[in-house]
């Protein structure tokens, strides 16, 4: 085709309509179009087409060019970033026990596993190429942190011994700190900060970096580290009276405080509408539940937020702290226990079931106890079964997930028939599911057979018991759930 006598393709297209043209493409897309020609290569990375960027990263020297490069382009100018550094890589196992250092376990040191230190290190370069190539984006308006490294983490965090060897004049986490200060400092836009279990990147300090007007106008915060160490708190009330418009939420429970949900329930601050707080037993070890908001503070936090909806993640918390916890007040629609060393009970669950029939929809129960003798039965010494009472008192239950606990074949179907249609999720490991002896010594009816056909009947659509634990949609590790959990039910308002 010929245009006044000159040549006219794709490559003579004018930059906006080329860039025009990729807005309607897929990201993958975008990839495989700008290999055209470069004419559409320089147009591949304009600031319009890129406006939200969300990265999962492999924990690996592979990521850093990829990463760089793709910082280098965007970073300056991207309103939305996402980062999440995963864990899949990982060495399995604890201590020393697959790597060199044996000798040294025998001689008393600690084993140190060169592996670890080699992710560790990539880890840190990771975090500092992706902070320093945002410290001057003043455009940036939510921005989203999470470090996956809990498999690194031995009781909750990572030895000082590892960091020693990585970063043994702490320059890099000085500098990661400082970095991420200078990011709150310059942000002109931020209305979303979110940072999880980054390793020592939020200090107690960090939010002072925030100017009043970008504080004033902050719409969510989430802070949650692991490795900070005893008692120290991420935020203060005090701090926390700056954030007039914050309408979501997310903290360790213990940071949690009495004094802070009286700030909130101030008529001064808009409604609060997201709450997700994180129950770990590492915290309650180092911090105290005494200055935990008592029941006439979520009254005070409720009148002001009428829509206030509370998500809790309780991890490996004993029976009775989670009967302190529970107040009647708290407006729970979420909550997930975790365990590897402490069972729920039955009163724990029944207690949910009366106090939060009335807001309740995600109710999650995982336990990877280690138990000989079998799986914990929350029905014993009890006329009804806890998870058949929450079925029938919680009416707006949608999701419900068990594995690592007893559930009696006739139990699982008496749920489905309580809730039907209205329960959308209903996951429980086949290891899971017991029947009685009655159901067992029928030979004319497989007991198999008929439970998947009755609760199919009850839910109204097909239904077969979850094979493998890790074929739950609910299966992960319990901080990245956690995040993934908050970050949906956050950005839900």
């Amino acid at each position: 085709m010929a245009v006044c006598g000159e040549a006219v393709g794709a490559g003579s297209l004018p930059s906006e309509l080329v860039v025009h043209i990729f807005s309607f493409l897929a990201g993958p897309d975008r990839l495989r179009a700008s290999a055209a020609c470069s004419h559409w290569r320089e147009c591949l990375f304009y600031p319009a087409l890129w406006p939200r960027l969300r990265l999962s990263l492999r924990v690996s020297p592979a990521e850093r060019p990829r990463l760089d490069f793709l910082m280098r382009k965007c970073g300056w100018f991207v309103r939305e970033l996402r980062v999440q550094f995963a864990a899949d890589n990982y060495p399995g196992g604890g201590g020393g026990g697959v790597c060199e250092g044996a000798a040294a376990a025998a001689e008393g040191e600690t084993p140190l596993c060169p592996r670890w230190l080699d992710l560790l290190r990539t880890y840190l370069e990771l975090v500092l190429c992706v902070l320093s190539s945002v410290r001057n984006n003043r455009n940036l308006q939510k921005l989203s942190l999470f470090g996956d490294i809990s498999i690194l983490q031995q009781h909750g965090s990572i030895s000082n011994t590892y960091l020693g060897k990585v970063d043994p004049d702490g320059k890099k986490i000085k500098q990661i700190q400082q970095l991420f200060e200078e990011i709150l400092g310059n942000s002109r836009q931020l209305k979303w900060l979110s940072c999880g279990f980054m390793l020592q990147i939020v200090t107690p300090t960090s939010l002072s970096s925030l100017s009043n007007p970008i504080a004033n106008t902050m719409e969510h915060l989430s802070l949650l580290d692991n490795h900070i160490p005893g008692n120290t708190t991420l935020i203060t009330a005090v701090e926390l009276e700056r954030f007039v418009n914050l309408r979501s939420l997310a903290l360790d429970f213990c940071d949690f405080t009495a004094e802070m949900a009286r700030v909130l329930a101030d008529s001064n601050h808009v409604p609060l509408h997201r709450l997700s707080l994180l129950v770990h037993k590492i915290s309650i070890m180092h911090k105290s539940l005494e200055n935990m908001p008592e029941d006439e503070n979520w009254k005070a936090l409720t009148r002001n937020s009428t829509n206030l909806r509370v998500y809790i993640m309780a991890f490996d918390i004993k029976s009775d702290d989670m009967l302190r916890i529970l107040k009647p007040s708290i407006p729970l629609e979420r909550i997930h226990f975790d365990s590897y060393i402490t069972c729920v009970s039955g009163a724990v669950v029944d207690l949910i079931s009366r106090q939060y029939d009335k807001f309740l929809t995600h109710f999650i129960l995982m336990n990877d106890v280690i138990d000989m003798s079998g799986f914990p039965d929350l029905s014993d010494n009890r006329n009804e079964d806890p998870l058949v009472l929450l079925a029938w008192r919680c009416t707006r239950l949608s999701l419900l997930a068990v594995h690592g606990y007893t559930v009696w074949a006739h139990n699982l179907i008496a749920i489905a028939r309580l809730r039907g249609s209205d329960l959308k999720v209903l996951e429980v490991t086949e290891e899971s599911i017991d029947f009685d002896q009655g159901e067992l010594a029928d030979q004319d009816v497989d007991p198999v057979h008929n439970l998947i056909e009755q609760v199919s009947l009850g839910l109204g659509r097909p239904w077969h018991a979850v094979m493998d634990i890790e074929l739950l949609s609910v299966f992960t590790e319990p901080t990245r759930h956690f995040y993934r959990e908050m970050q949906s039910f956050s950005e839900g308002i």
